[in-house]
């Protein structure tokens, strides 16, 4: 099956958004980027803090309530709609829950091409990223180094300690059919 989608997961700091912007660059056709980044930020203030919506702990956990998975779900959906439509689509994600979170997406993106690539980085390069960008929660990158992967499948794994974004996109560029 073609390559409609491809699913990036891997924790903050990872190198998720470099590798994206270098597929859009070296993909054929058209891609477009959406990433779990843009989801949280398009939520009103008010579900940044309090049980429903999505709080960010001193540590760099992650909490999230029942609204914000009730608009996560609708978002996910919308992708999968825009992919159903014709869209190419590359996902930028952050699968706290592991594999509960693909099993979102798998569900989602049932019948479509689909490749799974998780994004690696050691924790502690993570975490220098991180503290070098100064917009993340401290802590966050080295929580979820390892969280994010636990239970998932992947069709392919890159790692951006030992390999520059445009080399990782290069390797999932050869993967999408």
């Amino acid at each position: 099956m073609t390559t409609q989608v491809i699913v990036l997961n891997g924790g903050s700091s990872s190198g998720k958004s470099g590798i994206v912007r270098c597929l859009q660059a070296v993909l054929p056709g058209a891609w477009l980027a959406f990433g779990t980044d843009t989801f949280v930020e398009s939520l009103p203030a008010s579900m940044r803090a309090g049980d429903e919506g999505i709080e960010f702990g001193p540590d760099g956990e992650v909490v999230v309530g029942a609204e914000f998975r009730a608009l996560e779900a609708a978002w996910i959906e919308g992708v999968a709609a825009m992919v159903r439509a014709g869209a190419r689509v590359v996902v930028d994600e952050v699968f706290i829950g592991g594999a509960e979170s693909q099993a979102r997406w798998r569900k989602a993106l049932d019948g479509l091409g689909v490749l799974w690539v998780g994004v690696r980085c050691d924790a502690a390069v993570a975490t220098g990223r991180e503290v070098a960008r100064g917009d993340r929660v401290v802590g966050m990158a080295a929580s979820q180094a390892e969280l994010v992967h636990h239970g998932v499948t992947y069709d392919l794994e890159v790692d951006t300690v030992h390999a520059e974004s445009m080399e990782c996109a290069r390797a999932i560029a050869a993967h999408a059919e």
